[in-house]
């Protein structure tokens, strides 16, 4: 890193970065002079460019071509970025009012994730919520008939389960309400394993006047916080990278299998930071050789301090990282907001 502790040059991979992004052709010192105010000669930059390429941040294609940033000089790049492009006042209006419409928790992901397919021009994913993590935030107990229960449990995470209780006795209003209350007493605020736990201790010691209700509802809601789907993602915007399918030299047809492989794609959002920060990944820093000319973006949604799950965008490694950070930050603020019911 020597070679960078110079302002300037830092400045000179800069720039090269950011003119490749926007262009996708070689740079040259000739070009930089131009478009960047770096108040040196061309000399200067030329030796800037050598020492920077034999540091491994950029690389001359051939003999008489400008240079072209690498892996190093894009993560270089990324680490030293300051400032994050502001997203204009239509992108924020389309997130609120785009994301606001949604009819419920999956609706709302699914929205999130092809509003970040058209922002950033990108294939994006979401992963639904990580269940484990999941809290109950409230059980209703609603009778549907004097030996029928209907059970209604919803999460902080926005999921709703509705499950009917056959009952081998009568129970009556106060009955019900005392259900309630044992139930939410055992359930709310707890996660999923925890609630389970609670549930059992609770059947087994109930209340004599509701003790069939109490064993049958809590059997009835175990299975329930039990059969957790398996993780599930929705992803959107893949035609995007047939656009700059040759941008991929490994070939665009095994980025796209990387990413319909769920298990590939979850392993890349399992690791997402915590709420508020972005990862940036870039090629060889995928763990999966699939995506070794790609760059990921991601970072996690949730609410009260607990990230629920991951989304992000998958694209070349020259894509424009301040924009996209930004993007993917935001997409994700807002769908947080809208969890928090804000």
């Amino acid at each position: 890193m020597a070679g960078l502790t110079d302002v300037r040059r830092q400045e000179v991979l800069r720039a090269i970065v950011a003119d490749y992004i926007a262009s996708h052709e070689p740079v040259g010192s000739k070009a930089l002079l131009e478009r960047h105010r770096l108040n040196v000669s061309s000399a200067t930059i030329r030796n800037d460019m050598a020492v920077l390429e034999s540091e491994g941040y950029i690389v001359q294609q051939h003999a008489s071509s400008g240079r072209i940033p690498t892996e190093k000089g894009y993560r270089r790049f990324v680490d030293h970025i300051h400032e994050l492009k502001p997203l204009s006042a239509p992108e924020r209006r389309a997130i609120i009012s785009f994301l606001e419409d949604g009819v419920d928790l999956e609706d709302v992901l699914r929205r999130s994730v092809q509003l970040l397919a058209q922002l950033t021009r990108q294939a994006a994913v979401v992963q639904l919520p990580n269940l484990k993590l999941s809290r109950v935030k409230h059980v209703e107990v609603v009778a549907l008939g004097p030996t029928r229960l209907l059970l209604v449990l919803i999460t902080d995470s926005g999921r709703v389960d509705q499950r009917n209780v056959e009952l081998d006795e009568l129970i009556d209003a106060d009955g019900v309400h005392l259900l309630r209350d044992l139930l939410n007493g055992a359930l709310a605020g707890r996660t999923l394993t925890e609630g389970s736990t609670s549930l059992a201790e609770l059947a087994q010691n109930p209340p004599a006047q509701i003790r069939s209700a109490v064993i049958r509802s809590a059997t009835r809601l175990i299975e329930t916080l039990v059969e957790q789907p398996t993780d599930r993602l929705i992803l959107a915007g893949t035609s995007n990278l047939t656009r700059i399918a040759r941008d991929f030299p490994a070939g665009l047809p095994s980025v796209i299998e990387a990413l319909e492989e769920q298990v590939t794609v979850l392993k890349l959002l399992a690791n997402v930071p915590d709420l508020g920060n972005v990862s940036v990944l870039i090629g060889g820093e995928n763990e999966d050789e699939d995506l070794h000319d790609a760059s990921v973006v991601a970072t996690g949604y949730g609410s009260d301090g607990h990230t629920l799950g991951g989304l992000g965008v998958v694209g070349p490694t020259f894509m424009d990282y301040p924009g996209t950070i930004s993007k993917v930050s935001a997409v994700a603020r807002y769908v947080s907001r809208v969890l928090a019911g804000e």
